[in-house]
Formats: C-alpha cells, sequence, structure tokens
C-alpha cells in the first residue's frame, strides 16, 4: 500500500507487497525488496555524490520505521529492522536481518555481518567492519579519526559474537576479538583479544569470558551467549549453536 501523501520517484523499483508511509519520499535510485513496511515521513536513497552512482538496495521483509534517511549507494539484506530516526550515509554494505536502534548513525562506507544488533544512539563510524552477531548497545561510539580533525580515516574491527556494552568507545583502528566483551563505560584503545572481557578507561584486560556466570541462580557460564540467549535468531542458527557448545563439552 502507498499512502496518498507519498512520492515515489520515477524508476524506483518498488517490489510486491510494499508498503510506503505517508509522507515518505523514495528516490529513484532505490530498490526495495518484496513485503518491506516503510513507515511515514522517511527519505530512502537520498540522492549523494559520494555514492559513486550506485543504488540502495533494501532486502525483502525489512522495517523502516518512521523519520528514517537512507542515502543512496547502501545495500541490506532481508529483513533489516530499525527504530526511529535512523541515518545511513553512502556505501554500507550490511547482511540480513540487520538491526539498528532509534537514533542510529551508521556513517557510511561499512562493512556489516548478519544478525548484527545495534541498540538506540549508535553511532558507527565511517570504514567501520563489524562481524555477524554482534551485540552493540547504547549510546556505543565506534571511532576512525586517530588525530581528528584530519583526512586520515581508520575504521574500527568487530569480531564475530562480540558485545560491547552501553556508553563505551572504541578508538580507531582498533581490533575487537570473537566472542569478546567490553564493559560499559569503557575507552578501547589497544586490541582486544577473543574470548577476553576489558573494561576501564583505558580499558584494560579484566578476564577471560569464561569466567563470568549467570546471575540466575543457576551458575551457567554467561559467555560465549549464545548457549543461553536464543531469542529472534532462527531455529537453524540455535540448533547449530547448541550442537557447538555439546561438541565444546566432550571436547
Amino acid at each position: 500500500m502507498i499512502h496518498p501523501t507519498a512520492h515515489i520517484e520515477k524508476g524506483a523499483q518498488l517490489g510486491e507487497g510494499v508498503s510506503i508511509g505517508a509522507f515518505s519520499i523514495v528516490h529513484r535510485e532505490a530498490i526495495i525488496g518484496d513485503r518491506t513496511v516503510i513507515e511515514s515521513h522517511c527519505e530512502i536513497a537520498y540522492p549523494s555524490k559520494l555514492a559513486n552512482g550506485e543504488l540502495l538496495t533494501i532486502g525483502q521483509d525489512s522495517l523502516i520505521r518512521s523519520h528514517s534517511v537512507f542515502y543512496a549507494g547502501s545495500t541490506f539484506g532481508e529483513k533489516l529492522v530499525t527504530g526511529h530516526r535512523v541515518t545511513v550515509r553512502e556505501l554500507t554494505k550490511a547482511g540480513k536481518n540487520f538491526q539498528i536502534g532509534t537514533l542510529g548513525d551508521i556513517q557510511g562506507h561499512c562493512e556489516i555481518g548478519d544478525y548484527v544488533r545495534t541498540h538506540s544512539n549508535v553511532h558507527i563510524g565511517h570504514a567501520s567492519k563489524v562481524g555477524s552477531f554482534v551485540w552493540i548497545f547504547p549510546y556505543v561510539v565506534l571511532t576512525n579519526d586517530p588525530h581528528p580533525p584530519s583526512e586520515t580515516c581508520i575504521g574500527c574491527e568487530i569480531g564475530d559474537y562480540a558485545a560491547i556494552a552501553t556508553m563505551s568507545v572504541v578508538l580507531p583502528g582498533v581490533k575487537v576479538g570473537e566472542h569478546s566483551l567490553i564493559a560499559a563505560l569503557s575507552c578501547v584503545g589497544r586490541d582486544v583479544e577473543p574470548h577476553t572481557v576489558v573494561g576501564g578507561s583505558p580499558a584494560k584486560f579484566l578476564c577471560k569470558t569464561e569466567k563470568i556466570k549467570l546471575r540466575d541462580g543457576t551458575g551457567r557460564n554467561a559467555y560465549p551467549w549464545t548457549t543461553h540467549f536464543h531469542r529472534g535468531y532462527p531455529e537453524e542458527v540455535v540448533s547449530q549453536w547448541l550442537a557447538e557448545a555439546a561438541t565444546r563439552a566432550t571436547a
């Protein structure tokens, strides 16, 4: 359904069952996948010279909530979900099931994997690389300028299954290892080894993730979080996680 106040430019490609809300604008540089819902007051495929002539592709079954702006030139897999007032700049390449929280800001030229979850007010700096199954919590900032202001841009790299807790800052060029945890209110200026916890300002090694226990009375390990947290993930993914956990337990 296309709301009568929405404006769809000639040349925009809309799949079957696409819904466009009131006062939204879809520019000619857009390719919108089947059954995608774009709520009111959005601007999709905002024209930009920095897009290098590339189109904006939104995968099928996506949901873009109101007042969000997506620039031309990016590609998103199926089931993209956003909060309200999200901004995504040019040439971001993201996988499937990407969730962007309200007021999320992605500065473009980023690489983002599958099943990434970012909460509200997250800033992902230009040239960041984020793996799959990563959690980024509110007010986290991924930076890229080692001596601001300058023309030098060195993006952060976040490994698969890493979790970055609230109000942390990752400094330019830092590599965060897979299955690692950055504690809240941390400033991370050095690489983080896989399966480790760092915290503080400046962030320092605290322990291996296996040392942390769930506060649910069971005494189970909190990490890898895939052993106990499955909400929102498809059955085939969860089954693989459980099989891997069983293999580790018998090794």
